[in-house]
């Protein structure tokens, strides 16, 4: 009886100091998307890819459409700029958000950033950088 708690024990310890892991969601790219706070979702670079800026928009784009059902002229937010993950220590991240962040510039730039707080774009548009990597993923495969 003594073994049977002992293992009911560590099962709820684990799922105690592990709750980031049951909430991690993955983009079509790979990459994980976990909730930071209410509303506000981190993209996290995947481990052995070169990840630009297209691949965090390609990241919540996905999750947006996918997972919130957010429709596609629903504008994503960059709520906290490409820098340390807060859920995967060591690893770079860029949080976004469905509103826009108080205070923050939201005029639309003119490159594919993930280095400015308010930049934004549509869920569609950042779904097709999805788009973009399939048929480049198909261009190499086939040669």
């Amino acid at each position: 009886m003594t073994n049977v708690k002992s293992i009911a024990a560590v099962c709820l310890s684990l799922a105690v100091f592990v709750p980031s892991a049951a909430l991690s969601w993955r983009a079509w790219n790979r990459h994980e998307v976990l909730p930071v706070s209410n509303g506000v979702y981190e993209v996290v670079s995947e481990v052995g890819y070169g990840t630009g800026a297209t691949d965090y928009w390609c990241g919540i784009g996905d999750y947006a459409q996918r997972q919130l059902r957010a429709g596609a002229t629903q504008r994503i937010y960059i709520w906290k700029a490409v820098g340390p993950s807060v859920n995967r220590p060591g690893r770079k991240a860029v949080q976004f958000s469905l509103s826009a962040p108080s205070g923050a510039n939201t005029s639309p730039g003119y490159s594919v950033s993930v280095k400015r707080v308010g930049d934004n774009m549509t869920v569609s548009m950042a779904q097709n950088y999805c788009q973009d990597q399939r048929v480049d993923n198909l261009r190499f495969q086939n040669g």
